[in-house]
């Protein structure tokens, strides 16, 4: 076994009492004995050889029969806000899919194909049962000859057209952390660890399998577009899946890469998987590659069955491929619709698929399925349903071992951001020299007393808009890679949240303190440990707050363009009744609830109560006798400290309240923050 394996183990901690008995002395490698649980009432755990990936996956076949689609358009735009009602006539329904049958064995790798616009996607979603929440759809989808539904996603992988990953990982961290999570319950963790392995040499990684994943466009390089592709067939292949969907997998690919994932694609088909791709324009090679071919045009069949029977098939009806010409372009022209020649090609089309309809060829595929359904209806069980319907819970693994991999995941993201750890350091170190600087050693003098009440505001508004803007961008960057995994039923919205805002702690709470430690010492407030710890414990959870909606304004936001443009203007209500700008006696009634939620008036009360509470004198250097000043004016306006918290409208009595107050808003905000999350993340599998 790799030794490069162990880093997700070691750092996982040693918590796997519940299923293996001892470790090995190597770090992070299992050799335990394993214990299962009892499976006597259920299917047997799966199990896989020193070659898994290249095991014969459980005989299959997919079918499809009669899938129709239609999709409710407005016909044109009503009103001044282009709404359209309800049940108004202007809401129109237009059929994508029309009466499509389909019928693929184990060993197929089928290519979908069609010019665009002929409902390929359509067909990939109503068969995976995603993102069909705006379609009305009709028609039977059977595995061996069972009805399934949603649950086809329980026995089937979706490789979809983006590759999106964490990119700090490295490829095996990655492989690790959706084995550790994904797979089957029942199996150990050391045969996980040996399935990544095997994945990684089949599908050509072991080059790579150290090297960091990265983001396209990132400061780092990452791996190549084809190893991304690649890792994404890894990620669904661990856990054997006998269906795969492949949604465009050489988008983007140059010629060598897009034949190498192909090739990669047939080879596990030969292992008798049954993979669809939807595919635009291959090439001759990659063409040929493909054992079953499914033209759609115009939402309907036009063919269905293998390369020679395809080539057979049109040139019987006058349309054959031209010698030394790329078969896969000849069939997508044939069918598609030339915008200056629409009725023409139209009429083509519909010839087409009316012929293939009444064709040797599509009786086949009806007689199939016939005999599959009426096999099926004999049996009345099949071992491939039963696996799927087994689990009574969409995950695998547990909460707390959810909590443990993404926490490591989001440590490791953390401790492998160098850079953004180092110009936070420099950033805050240089503002709070700056502020330091400018308010110098104040001393407890009449003309010190606005400088030290402004410097007071101050760290708490640097605290606020440093910490709130820190986090932003947190969730949309990893929001689309969250809505997948979570889709796939990888792990639960509310460890993902915890775990990712947990990881963030020290490195805030670092900050913070060095921040504040710098910047009281340097202002020369209130010369006192214990003043200087509440002030700390203050700023500490003042940043909370400002982080706790960083993150609800992070989660409610789809990018983060929005996130940024959006929290400005909610911080200065919040800032503007803090104290400072406004005096808390004179603030309007109606807006006397917002002072409630200003975490910059909360903070502010209790500093400044911490500052001037113990201050008994204040010096004046008022001149006798200066006539400069109007009359009855008083030149030494605050003699303690109690007269500056009178003048500023602050009270000592409020002080534990409002430290209750800071406390609620951090929790409710991150509350919110976590149900915004779970909402999306549910809609994000309509």
């Amino acid at each position: 076994m790799s030794d490069e394996r162990a880093p997700l183990l070691a750092s996982a901690s040693t918590s796997y009492q519940s299923s293996v008995t001892n470790l090995s002395q190597h770090p992070g490698i299992l050799n335990g004995k394993v214990i299962y649980r009892d499976g006597q009432n259920g299917p047997p755990a799966p199990t896989f050889n020193n070659n898994p990936i290249l095991d014969k996956a459980t005989p299959i076949t997919l079918s499809w029969r009669d899938v129709n689609v239609r999709v409710s358009i407005a016909a044109k735009k009503k009103g001044c806000c282009g709404g359209v009602e309800s049940g108004d006539p202007l809401v129109q329904s237009k059929q994508i899919l029309h009466g499509v049958n389909g019928f693929v064995q184990s060993g197929s790798l089928l290519a979908i194909m069609g010019a665009s616009g002929a409902g390929k996607s359509t067909l990939l979603n109503v068969l995976t049962c995603r993102n069909t929440k705006h379609y009305t759809v009709s028609g039977d989808i059977h595995v061996n000859g069972f009805l399934v539904d949603k649950n086809i996603n329980d026995m089937s992988a979706y490789v979809q057209q983006d590759d999106l990953f964490i990119g700090t990982l490295t490829v095996r961290e990655q492989l690790q952390f959706r084995a550790l999570l994904r797979m089957d319950k029942r199996v150990s963790a050391r045969d996980r660890l040996d399935r990544v392995e095997d994945v990684i040499q089949e599908m050509g990684l072991s080059k790579c399998a150290s090297s960091r994943i990265g983001s396209p466009g990132g400061a780092r390089k990452g791996i190549s577009g084809g190893e991304r592709k690649r890792l994404s067939f890894a990620s669904e292949a661990l856990t054997n899946p006998p269906i795969f969907f492949c949604d465009e997998p050489t988008s983007g690919l140059d010629t060598f890469m897009a034949q190498n994932i192909v090739h990669t694609l047939k080879k596990m088909a030969a292992r008798g998987r049954v993979i669809l791709c939807t595919i635009h324009q291959p090439s001759s090679d990659i063409f040929s590659m493909f054992n079953q071919i499914l033209l759609l045009a115009e939402g309907r069949t036009a063919f269905m069955g293998s390369q020679q029977q395809a080539m057979d098939f049109f040139a019987k009806l006058q349309y054959p491929c031209p010698s030394n010409y790329n078969p896969a372009d000849h069939y997508i022209l044939t069918l598609a619709v030339e915008p200056d020649n629409e009725a023409e090609c139209r009429n083509r089309t519909h010839y087409i698929c009316d012929t293939f309809k009444e064709s040797a060829e599509a009786k086949v595929i009806f007689d199939q399925t016939e005999e599959i359904l009426n096999s099926a209806q004999e049996k009345k069980s099949d071992p491939v349903i039963e696996q799927a319907l087994a689990g009574g819970s969409r995950y695998e693994s547990s909460w707390i071992k959810q909590f443990r991999y993404l926490f490591w995941r989001a440590w490791v993201g953390m401790l492998r951001d160098a850079i953004l750890f180092r110009v936070r350091i420099a950033q805050v170190f240089t503002v709070g020299i700056i502020i330091g600087l400018v308010y110098l050693r104040q001393s407890l003098e009449q003309k010190s007393v606005m400088s030290i009440n402004g410097a007071i505001f101050l760290l708490i508004t640097n605290t606020s808009f440093s910490n709130l803007f820190a986090v932003v961008n947190s969730f949309p960057l990893e929001l689309s890679v969250f809505f997948r995994e979570y889709g796939t039923g990888l792990y639960r919205a509310d460890t993902y949240y915890l775990a990712k805002t947990i990881v963030e702690v020290p490195l805030f709470v670092l900050i913070t303190v060095f921040f504040t430690t710098l910047t009281y010492w340097m202002i020369g407030l209130y010369d006192s440990w214990e003043a200087y710890l509440i002030a700390v414990g203050v700023l500490l959870l003042v940043a909370n707050v400002a982080i706790s909606l960083g993150y609800l304004v992070s989660t409610l936001c789809g990018s983060v363009t929005v996130a940024l443009a959006v929290a400005p203007p909610l911080l200065i209500p919040f800032m503007l009744f803090g104290g400072l700008f406004v005096n808390n006696d004179n603030i309007p009634v109606y807006f006397i609830w917002l002072k409630y939620l200003s975490w910059f008036k909360l903070a502010n009360e209790v500093l400044m109560v911490n500052q001037w509470q113990n201050v008994h004198n204040i010096t004046c250097d008022a001149i006798p006798g200066n006539n400069t000043l109007p009359p009855m004016s008083d030149p030494c306006l605050y003699k303690t400290g109690d007269d500056v918290l009178n003048y500023t409208g602050f009270d000592k009595d409020k002080v534990l309240m409002d430290i209750l107050l800071l406390v609620a808003l951090q929790v409710g905000f991150r509350i919110f923050s976590l149900i915004a999350l779970v909402v999306r993340a549910r809609r994000s599998k309509e």
